[in-house]
């Protein structure tokens, strides 16, 4: 069962942030599910036998090198070139179409309009975030030259190495960039890296996020006053 909102109302920021990092599926894409429902029945198949939702709460915000490890530990027999094979496959289900997160595109226009520049830090890899947000040009032209890869940099969250580099391309310091997250080890790795984590659970695990520090919210249309926009 997803948890039920009993969840603090976030706190506001007092100041505008200098910077604003988000990660990308789930916050930015709607890819998620797709993926959970195609791990599941691969874990499945691979005598590991998990709902959708337990694969997202075991996995969420991980790697799949990682999941790959870990479900191997848990008695999956997967095999050696699982994870190229699930990416193929992954790739071209959500080249079938991969919506975005609502609201998404009004908040990047109130962080247009106060001139604050934002990114994104996701532990996806680059081909991944090129079919999602290729699907849709607008917010990939707006994130041009801004869009990193903890995989490309060897930086996967939790550790706080991949916030650090996308706040320091971004022109911020640490105390002064903003993270947007959907994960336990999203949050883990913004606080690790000294900057303020919202935690986007709009019907979610909310209360795993609020454990690691994250100020808890459920809609985008709350995110630009959260913001101090």
């Amino acid at each position: 069962m997803h948890d039920t909102p009993q969840i603090a109302k976030p706190e506001p920021l007092a100041e505008r942030p200098d910077a604003v990092i988000f990660d990308c599926d789930g916050v930015l894409v709607d890819s998620e599910p797709a993926c959970f429902e195609m791990l599941a029945a691969d874990l499945t198949a691979h005598g590991l036998a998990l709902s959708a939702h337990q694969v997202e709460h075991e996995f969420i915000g991980g790697t799949m090198q990682g999941l790959w490890t870990r479900a191997r530990a848990m008695g999956a027999n997967l095999p050696d070139d699982w994870v190229a094979t699930f990416y193929d496959r992954l790739y071209a289900r959500l080249a079938l179409g991969t919506p975005l997160v609502a609201g998404v595109e009004q908040v990047m226009d109130a962080l247009d309009r106060c001139d604050i520049p934002y990114g994104v830090g996701s532990n996806g890899s680059e081909e991944k975030m090129h079919v999602t947000l290729g699907q849709h040009p607008a917010v990939k032209a707006r994130l041009a030259g801004r869009l990193f890869s903890g995989q490309t940099l060897a930086m996967p969250k939790p550790e706080p190495g991949l916030f650090l580099h996308v706040a320091a391309a971004l022109g911020a310091m640490p105390a002064r960039a903003v993270v947007i997250e959907d994960s336990p080890p999203g949050a883990r790795a913004a606080r690790a890296a000294g900057m303020v984590c919202f935690g986007y659970a709009p019907q979610g695990d909310g209360a795993r996020l609020a454990a690691e520090g994250a100020r808890v919210f459920r809609s985008m249309a709350d995110l630009p006053g959260l913001l101090a926009l």
